[in-house]
């Protein structure tokens, strides 16, 4: 592992450092305008030092700078070749939404979580430390992929008490949670860890057979199509996952695989063709879904709720549609932000009739309300920061399972931000995938984080790499 020289710092990640200074400062920016905000009933006693936040309020601000700050000085003593930009930016959001649980946990309707900012910071230094341990432990990649039937049997195995409940209650034709409670500390999502053993399957699957799929020996009418031999195990998978999440009910996730297996195929294949007779497939289990489900059929109706043209038809589905009224509040509370919002702590996205689930489902809406469209543009902004740099990573990895499994870590972030974002404007029905870094949820944060230290890991292991060779 590469260390500092011994002659001084000149091998610091100070880049990285530089860039971490703009979390520090949004918040510590945040938190005093969290605490002018709390006390702007009576401005003398916010002017006066002895009504300045006690420590705890402190506490989510002065914790993740000194994770944060940790985190960069154990990069610059072992993996000082690693990407520069990728915590700085993960940092940021993660900055952001400790700051958005600290300032909505108070205001929960109907039951308030004054700790919520303390409990993010929580679960963001655990990602921390999962992001750093996959660093020194994932010291091969390539070990991944040899692997590949393990990790997905072991992430089916985890997911069996779900899969159990899922069959017990298929009857009810409810949506399930996906969660494993131990003893009400950890409330896990074993579903979570498939984002990262299916892109592990898939590329290490790919890059074993990229010539023969690429080719496409089995001629279907005008397609050329791979052998089954080959193609069997990848549609095994996907139907084994999708079958999982139809009876565990997490359409949000399926939904996330079956656009994963596209991105893979064309990343492994590079042929067009295959993804064009893969959404034709989608689109027929999708008909399938919205038959058998009535609760699909009804995030369908919410869809085509007209809020600006309002009618007797809306204010029936907004009535009597389970998560009608999530979806029309959180439209006004991201019309109510205006251009440049309502300023942090000043919105009403989270008090009494406002919108509901707006700690994890509605982040957005939160944060369009607060911060505004410019600041919801300098947050995607950030999301397609983390695209880019993921996709360097990849393209300049130097094998092709590498290449697979970057590009692939890096499509999870792309197409979670991409549908949580949609179902939030009613571009599509919302589902309960998360906003990386940003919603509230212990699972996602650490398996984000644990995703973040696969990529960092590759860009070392192909810089280390590339000096070797020079």
């Amino acid at each position: 592992m590469a260390s500092l020289s011994p002659g001084g710092f000149r091998g610091y990640r100070w880049k990285e450092l530089g860039l971490l200074v703009i979390p520090f400062l949004l918040l510590v920016l945040a938190t005093t305008q969290l605490f002018l905000v709390a006390n702007a009933t009576d401005q003398r006693a916010s002017l006066n030092p002895k009504n300045f936040p006690p420590l705890e309020g402190l506490t989510p601000a002065i914790g993740l700078i000194a994770a944060l700050v940790v985190a960069n000085v154990v990069m610059s003593f072992f993996f000082r070749k690693a990407d520069q930009v990728l915590l700085p930016v993960v940092g940021l959001l993660s900055g952001i939404g400790v700051m958005m649980a600290t300032r909505l946990g108070p205001n929960l309707n109907p039951a308030p979580i004054p700790g919520l900012g303390g409990f993010q910071l929580r679960w963001v230094i655990i990602g921390l430390v999962a992001c750093i341990g996959t660093l020194f432990i994932l010291r091969n990649v390539n070990w991944l992929g040899r692997y590949k039937y393990t990790w997905i049997a072991a992430t089916f195995l985890f997911l069996l008490p779900n899969l159990i409940k899922g069959v017990l209650t298929f009857r009810s034709n409810d949506p399930t949670r996906d969660s494993l409670g131990i003893q009400g500390f950890l409330n896990l999502q074993p579903s979570e860890l498939l984002k990262i053993t299916i892109v592990i399957f898939f590329a290490g699957y790919l890059s074993e057979n990229r010539d023969i799929l690429a080719q496409g020996y089995l001629r279907l009418g005008g397609l050329r199509l791979p052998p089954l031999r080959q193609l069997g195990p990848l549609l095994m998978m996907l139907g084994i996952s999708l079958l999982l999440f139809l009876i565990v009910r997490d359409l949000g996730l399926a939904l996330m695989i079956y656009c994963l297996f596209l991105c893979m195929m064309y990343l492994g294949s590079g042929k067009l063709s295959y993804v064009l007779v893969s959404l034709g497939l989608f689109i027929f289990l999708a008909l399938i879904g919205y038959s058998l489900l009535s609760y699909v059929r009804a995030r369908f109706a919410i869809v085509q709720i007209d809020v600006v043209n309002w009618t007797q038809a809306s204010d029936d589905a907004y009535q009597n549609i389970i998560g009608a009224g999530q979806i029309v509040q959180g439209l006004i509370a991201l019309c109510s932000g205006g251009i440049l919002g309502a300023g942090l702590g000043l919105g009403h996205p989270a008090g009494a009739g406002f919108v509901p689930v707006v700690e994890s489902d509605m982040v957005l809406t939160a944060l369009g309300e607060e911060l505004g469209l410019s600041g919801l543009f300098a947050i995607i902004g950030l999301y397609l920061l983390i695209v880019y740099r993921g996709y360097r990573i990849a393209i300049e990895a130097s094998d092709a399972f590498q290449q697979l499994l970057a590009a692939g870590l890096t499509s999870v972030f792309a197409i979670q931000t991409l549908v949580i974002s949609a179902g939030n404007l009613k571009f599509m029905p919302l589902t309960g995938v998360t906003l990386p870094f940003l919603s509230y949820g212990g699972s996602s944060i650490v398996v984000n984080y644990i995703i973040i230290g696969i990529l960092l890991r590759i860009s070392y292991n192909t810089a280390v790499e590339r000096d070797g060779l020079a």
